[in-house]
């Protein structure tokens, strides 16, 4: 079953108007930033393939990230890059990214469902959803304009650093990746406080696998 506005619905009885959706992306991957999206629906919003990010393919997320962008009443974006993450560890990081993206909407939130099981520091109310991109349509519009926004920085990462392959991969510890990353070393947008990050400053050869 697609995500839909049921949560939003009951909400909206309850006198809540303006409620956003928060998903973010990047947590996995060993470089670039964290960012996380915010957006607010207009009540029975229609977007028809909406869905969650992670189950539709590029070219679908290209077009409904467009789509959203039109639709919006309003999109916050926070992005907290690699030396931050390495500095407040993933989880913190990641909650800076939301708290950002909702402190980036405008008109503000009234309310706030956000994709995940732990609450944010937010003077709105909120409701923590697990797997919401998955079940409600203001996360799951997060969870596209989170991801192709953060696809286009790895893009731009890709020319900067291109030994590495971030435009295939987007900074996940994919064979590609780990094999360039133990050949070449980190480079400066690979995050320090990361396992195999770590494990490239003694590896310099290819893995075989």
């Amino acid at each position: 079953m697609p995500p839909n506005q049921r949560l939003e619905r009951l909400l909206q009885k309850d006198g809540y108007k303006l409620i956003a959706g928060v998903d973010e992306v990047g947590v996995g991957s060993l470089a670039g930033p964290v960012l996380a999206a915010a957006v607010i629906l207009p009540q029975k919003a229609k977007i028809p393939g909406l869905n969650d990010s992670k189950k539709l393919s590029a070219k679908k997320r290209e077009i409904l990230f467009k789509i959203i962008l039109k639709r919006s009443i309003a999109i916050g974006v926070g992005i907290v890059d690699w030396e931050t993450i390495d500095r407040l560890n993933i989880l913190n990081a990641s909650h800076l990214a939301m708290e950002l993206a909702v402190d980036a909407l405008s008109p503000a939130p009234q309310f706030l469902l956000i994709d995940g099981r732990y609450k944010i520091k937010s003077s709105f109310p909120q409701i923590p959803l697990c797997k919401g991109e998955s079940k409600c349509s203001a996360i799951a519009a997060a969870s596209i304009i989170a991801k192709v926004s953060r696809d286009k920085i790895m893009m731009e990462f890709d020319r900067m650093f291109p030994n590495y392959g971030f435009s295939l991969h987007k900074g996940y510890g994919t064979r590609r990746h780990l094999n360039n990353l133990y050949k070449f070393g980190a480079c400066r947008i690979h995050r320090q406080s990361y396992l195999p990050v770590k494990q490239s400053r003694v590896i310099h050869i290819p893995l075989d696998f």
